[in-house]
């Protein structure tokens, strides 16, 4: 079966609201609780001991992850609503509930799907901003710690912008509305502190809150790295790593499906376990790399790679030769 011939079933639904099933009722509340539960920590925070906001402080880690390659990963290849500004505002919520713009999120996934975490080429660039190869040396993928705790700050906003720029859709100007209301709800949570009375210079509710956001984040480059670790950036169908845990993909409305997904990236989370009984014989003969645990804990995979070993191999053929 040629790959280019294969087709993918798209749901549809008579919805006024949803756009193609009203099963995105359920990302889009998930969303929007992440959202409650950020100003449930803003609140609860003068009043809990410090021991239940570590706790609840991790979970919001756990969430950030959750939603970035959740909720916002399938809001950005189908997103949820027919309105446009229903999407837009939308957007807003969960740029405040991540603390990062979702259009400009947008934009970095979409040049992800363009080179589809490519190794370098002869100039030492990559076509993909998140590319596990960008920063590595020979060829190979970096240091999992480094990618994990660095790509934060790696991130050129400027180069996004121009990205948005191009679209002329409008997304330039909502990115700046996103970022507007996320930092407009970071200053009011770092000024005002929620009790009665009211005080003023809420430093210690930051102190708290910056460290998990990051942590969150860390969470999704880790997520990232193992979704891509192991894979082959020369073979569309192999340009994934999947994780089939059933709960694992309940939560992250089938982001596991990784390889799957690169493959073809406009399947509804509804339809991935159909289309991967679709094209499951074609992915044994080219050898699509699968794990067990969440990609997250990818690193606990027995079979994992050893990095340098792709390079290593290649010079043992050269040596032959």
């Amino acid at each position: 079966m040629a790959t280019d011939a294969i087709r993918i079933e798209r749901p549809t639904t008579n919805s006024e609201v949803f756009a193609h099933t009203r099963w995105d009722a359920i990302p889009a509340g998930a969303g929007l609780f992440h959202l409650a539960y950020l100003f449930g920590l803003y609140f609860l925070f003068p009043h809990a001991p410090l021991w239940v906001m570590l706790i609840l402080g991790f979970v919001y880690s756990l969430m950030v992850n959750a939603n970035i390659n959740g909720v916002g990963h399938n809001f950005i290849h189908n997103p949820f609503f027919r309105s446009q500004l229903l999407n837009r505002l939308f957007g807003i919520t969960q740029s405040i509930a991540c603390g990062f713009s979702q259009t400009h999120y947008d934009a970095v996934h979409m040049r992800h799907h363009k080179g589809n975490s490519d190794r370098q080429d002869e100039h030492g660039e990559t076509i993909d901003w998140l590319s596990i190869y960008r920063h590595g040396h020979d060829r190979e993928a970096e240091n999992p710690w480094r990618y994990v705790f660095l790509s934060l700050f790696r991130d050129d906003v400027g180069a996004v912008r121009r990205e948005l720029r191009k679209r002329n859709n409008g997304d330039l100007f909502w990115g700046i509305i996103e970022i507007a209301a996320m930092v407009t709800t970071l200053l009011v949570m770092a000024t005002i502190v929620p009790t009665s009375p009211i005080h003023f210079i809420n430093w210690r509710f930051m102190l708290f809150f910056l460290p998990f956001w990051y942590l969150g984040q860390c969470f999704s480059y880790l997520n990232g790295y193992y979704r891509h670790y192991g894979a082959n950036p020369d073979k569309p169908i192999a340009w994934g790593v999947s994780s089939y845990g059933r709960i694992y993909n309940w939560l992250f409305f089938y982001n596991g499906y990784h390889a799957e997904h690169h493959f073809r990236p406009k399947v509804h989370w509804t339809r991935m376990e159909k289309f991967r009984r679709s094209i499951e014989h074609l992915q044994k003969q080219e050898g699509v790399r699968t794990i067990k645990h969440a990609h997250m804990l990818g690193f606990m995979d027995r079979d994992l790679p050893k990095r340098g070993e792709r390079t290593s191999k290649a010079e043992r053929a050269k040596a032959i030769l």
